[in-house]
């Protein structure tokens, strides 16, 4: 990866945005919290449950600071206020320190002088519209994973962030926990030999649209949480579900605004074989179908094939080498050799970058304007490995990829699907 430096431009903007925060001195905020001048200032897009652990996961850094929140739901941009006002309140010098707006449009909060970065939660057929505007905008920009809908979109979002100099980091935080980075360097130093396989465990692909219409809840914009999609679908609490839902919203099973379990999970564990392999600025060269039940091998250029299988038991990432194999799912690694696992690797002979917070490693990263762990070109490019699949098995046949066109080759039906109708008020 190549790192950006500091120039003078995002210097004297670093600095105009510090002198707007109001000054407080430290002693008033007590020890282990920073002054709001030193704090980044944050603005949530989109605030429904995954928001909830974003919130804490960013503010547990107390680093930062929430300046705005928005979505398209009154109710739960309400919730999100409230909160974030209550944990000022309560720790912020024990007093009633407001901090936090509600925006239904998410272009206001762009418009707003005193938010530095920006931290999309929304659903997965508004990240590129929203991610290309915030760079526009000047924003610094975490974004959710999978990073985008289609291929297209998730280039988009590289052209942007590069053309504009932002910092971007991909909400693919499995990077920074210690089992997945210890089993990629595992991998990368050569500890199990030549790698010839790797299995994927994640679900399939998104199903098209059944759902019927129900009465839309109080205080939703329908057509705004639409927004970019060219074709309208009416109301569905499993799409939108209200503020007191006991269960995850379900639009990323259905092909309008998600890709399944490829891209739900898969984005997570895709994102570790493409780690492993050292592909983190390429992808796969060939697509080999044969049926649903059987799955479907990602080859590339090396000869390494990574198998996507659906299994019961736990999401997983399984190299198999010449010489052993590493098996990592959440909270979990096995090896084989066994010795393998509690193998100690020096930082001097670290094949990739470690991270130990995902959230500090953007705040860094803002800081320093050096690239993150899960840079925007890292996440369009598994979160292409995984759209790739939606495609052939969506068309149920073999493909031939070009990862530096980023085209099929000889496939005109196939590259249709590498992008999507778009309304012009969106477009990327």
């Amino acid at each position: 990866m190549k790192n950006s430096i500091l120039n003078r431009r995002d210097f004297i903007k670093a600095a105009a945005t510090v002198s707007s925060f109001m000054i407080v001195p430290r002693h008033v905020l007590g020890k282990g919290y920073l002054a709001p001048s030193d704090k980044i200032a944050l603005g949530f897009i989109g605030c429904g449950r995954q928001s909830d652990s974003l919130f804490n996961d960013f503010m547990n850094t107390m680093e930062t600071q929430i300046v705005a929140a928005s979505d398209v739901h009154t109710q739960k941009r309400d919730a999100f206020v409230t909160n974030a006002n209550r944990w000022y309140a309560e720790n912020v010098a024990k007093r009633n320190y407001k901090c936090a707006v509600g925006i239904e449009d998410f272009r206001e909060l762009l418009s707003r002088k005193d938010i530095d970065a920006v931290i999309i939660a929304a659903p997965d057929h508004w990240h590129a519209s929203m991610a290309v505007r915030a760079a526009e905008a000047g924003k610094d920009i975490y974004c959710e994973k999978p990073l985008s809908l289609t291929v297209k979109e998730g280039r988009a979002m590289v052209n942007a962030t590069r053309k504009h100099n932002r910092v971007f980091q991909t909400g693919s935080m499995q990077r920074s926990d210690k089992e997945f980075s210890h089993a990629v360097q595992l991998v990368r130093s050569g500890a199990i030999g030549i790698i010839k396989q790797v299995f994927v465990n994640v679900g399939g692909p998104p199903k098209v649209w059944d759902l019927k219409e129900e009465k839309k809840p109080e205080g939703l914009n329908w057509d705004l949480w639409m927004g970019p999609n060219a074709i309208t679908r009416p109301y569905n609490n499993e799409l939108a579900p209200p503020i007191n839902a006991s269960f995850w919203p379900k639009w990323r099973n259905y092909i309008d605004f998600g890709g399944g379990g490829m891209t739900d999970w898969g984005a997570h564990m895709f994102d570790i074989a493409q780690w492993g392999l050292g592909m983190d600025d390429s992808g796969p060269v060939e697509l080999l179908y044969s049926e649903p039940t059987n799955g479907l091998v990602y080859k590339y250029t090396n000869g390494v094939e990574v198998i996507h299988r659906q299994m019961a038991g736990i999401q997983h990432c399984h190299f198999v080498g010449s010489n052993g194999e590493v098996f990592v799912a959440r909270g979990e690694l096995r090896t084989t050799p066994e010795t393998l696992k509690g193998k100690v690797i020096k930082k001097e002979d670290y094949k990739v970058y470690v991270s130990g917070n995902h959230y500090k490693d953007f705040l860094n990263a803002i800081r320093t304007r050096k690239q993150p762990i899960c840079d925007v070109e890292v996440g369009h490019r598994t979160a292409s490995v995984c759209n790739l699949g939606n495609i052939a098995y969506r068309l149920q046949r073999s493909l031939k990829w070009d990862p530096k066109r980023e085209e099929f080759k000889t496939d005109m039906e196939a590259n249709q699907l590498l992008g999507r109708d778009m309304k012009n008020e969106w477009k990327v």
